[in-house]
């Protein structure tokens, strides 16, 4: 059916959502990009089947299921803003995801490396882990069922929901995908539990790791029950580069004894976490790194005195070779006429300047200059500054005076551009959710920070004021402060260890604990740059949910 064909194209659901255009279908209902008008954003609409609309069971059933994971909020799961059921269309209003799905990434890759294997699995746990906290079971974890973002964001989509689809296809003699995801209890047509989410994740993981699904065959009987006696061939035999342990957590969250198997997403969280992080040798390690250094330094000495000895001996050998100094002038002076003609320059020290100051020329300038094209490598980001001329550079990275060395590809500079000034009123997103008011916010192109409160009238998640005030027009670019409530009592979290991660893992770290990212500070530091060297709040503490934590960031040694 072409998008001409179909009866939804152009409708308006509940006088609020617009159906653009048809995005993907599954076993049970057609999915939709469509316009909310009262918001003005994209969102993905998911329309049951006219066939099983008529069904009373699969509607009741549906509804219920959409109802439950309505309720989960995490940063790695598709949102879902809106059910609706009547007696003509049943439909759910979902996050609009802009990226691709794993099935995809893999079919392009291949095999992963081990970091981006931890860095997914651990976002897929941390979703798991918070909807099997609120009772609901995704049931069909397999690569098709996850987002990948640009970032690196995971996003799980479609719990509970899912399964259901799958009974559809079934009934209706399609393929079942999942087969190849299935857990061994669910195989022998028990009730699933987290623990098969978890089998599912562990398959998931051996798929990135080796490029191969672990369990294969004919007809999909074969492989439900390789999938029940769950003997796979270890990952590292099919890619030796896969380390013991991250082998090791991997065929335990696959283990076909539900009691050897990991009990909760979380405790895979936690050894995927400590696998990620940077081994500390103890003491006694490093006393015993410590002696093979000094033993490695006396072979060396022992070596250059030998050398050295040689060096004599070999000399005194060649003795004969003082009367052939005429030879030898000629020598001297071939290199002499070579080396001012071109051996000198490829030998020479790296040439360095001193870093010129940028700051109040106009960028344009700078970049179509000749001179300067052919000596920096400028890069530019654009900033809002009603005090500046648009195009006139405000700061500059590395700041002038700094000795630089130049190199062939040119020294490499960050310039702060003013934009001018677009003057925008502040929407009205007093008392809804602050996800829908954040990304108002940014659409409008204002900066957001978030306060938490304790609120006895407003409902936890929703926006108390906003500062400056709605309707007050101010300058794009500039930062709007919302004030949202966490309802009538605050919960109390344990603040991560940050340091040493990347500012990416840490962010994500941040968002899983409950937290609220607040910034950070670039400093320059003999780790490696983008590493985390301190946190606003010291690891392991109790804090009150949502608080702003900021961090300071490694912008590399100082050259």
């Amino acid at each position: 059916m072409t998008n001409n064909d179909d009866k939804y194209i152009g409708m308006m659901l509940d006088g609020r959502y617009e159906i653009i255009e048809r995005i993907g279908e599954g076993g049970m209902a057609i999915v939709y990009k469509a316009l909310c008008h009262r918001l003005d954003r994209y969102v993905a609409v998911k329309i049951m089947r006219d066939d099983l609309a008529a069904d009373e069971e699969v509607r009741r059933r549906f509804c219920a299921e959409s109802h439950a994971v309505a309720m989960l909020s995490h940063p790695n799961i598709v949102a879902v803003y809106d059910v609706s059921h009547n007696d003509t269309v049943e439909y759910i209003v979902m996050e609009l995801v802009n990226g691709i799905t794993l099935k995809q990434y893999m079919e392009k890759k291949g095999a992963l490396n081990q970091e981006e294997v931890v860095h997914f699995s651990k976002q897929i746990a941390n979703a798991l882990a918070h909807a099997h906290e609120r009772g609901i079971i995704h049931r069909d974890i397999k690569p098709q069922n996850i987002m990948l973002l640009r970032d690196g964001t995971v996003k799980v989509g479609d719990f509970g929901i899912a399964a259901l689809e799958n009974e559809i296809y079934e009934e209706t003699g399609q393929a079942i995908g999942s087969i190849h995801y299935i857990a061994p209890e669910q195989a022998r047509g028990e009730c699933p539990d987290a623990r098969s989410d978890i089998y599912s994740l562990g398959v998931v993981m051996y798929e990135m790791l080796t490029g191969e699904k672990p369990y294969t065959g004919e007809t999909l009987g074969e492989i439900a029950v390789q999938h029940m006696n769950a003997k796979p061939v270890p990952p590292s035999e099919k890619n030796p580069d896969v380390p013991a342990e991250l082998e090791r957590i991997c065929l335990k969250a696959m283990c076909a004894d539900l009691p050897e198997r990991y009990q909760s997403a979380k405790e895979l969280y936690d050894d995927l976490d400590r696998f990620s992080q940077p081994v500390v040798p103890s003491p006694e390690e490093e006393k015993k790194q410590r002696a093979r250094e000094k033993k490695l330094e006396r072979q060396k000495r022992q070596e250059s005195r030998e050398a050295i000895r040689e060096n004599k001996r070999r000399a005194s050998r060649v003795s004969f070779l003082l009367g052939c100094f005429g030879v030898l002038v000629v020598a001297i002076g071939l290199f002499s006429f070579l080396w001012n003609s071109w051996l000198g320059d490829i030998f020479a020290p790296a040439k360095r300047i001193n870093l010129p100051d940028f700051r109040g020329l106009n960028y344009e300038q700078l970049l179509n200059d000749p001179e300067y094209n052919e000596m920096y490598s400028f890069q530019v980001m654009f900033v809002v500054d009603p005090e500046a001329e648009p195009g006139t550079i405000m700061s500059q990275n590395p700041s002038s005076g700094r000795s630089m060395m130049v190199s062939p590809n040119g020294i490499e500079v960050e310039l702060t551009v003013s934009s001018g000034v677009t003057m925008t009123p502040v929407p009205d997103i007093i008392n809804i959710d602050y996800r829908e008011a954040t990304a108002m916010l940014k659409q409008a192109g204002f900066y957001v920070e978030i306060e938490n409160i304790v609120s006895d009238s407003v409902a936890q998640d929703y926006v108390v004021d906003v500062s400056p005030g709605v309707g007050e027009e101010i300058s794009t670019g500039s930062t709007v402060y919302i004030t949202v409530s966490v309802g009538q009592e605050l919960d109390y979290v344990q603040m991560p260890n940050l340091i040493g991660l990347s500012e990416e893992a840490a962010i994500t770290q941040i968002e899983s604990a409950g937290l609220s990212y607040g910034g950070a500070e670039r400093i320059a530091d003999d780790v490696m740059s983008g590493t985390v060297i301190y946190q606003s709040v010291e690891a392991f503490t109790d804090i009150e949910e949502h608080s702003r934590i900021t961090l300071s960031v490694s912008t590399g040694p100082e050259g």
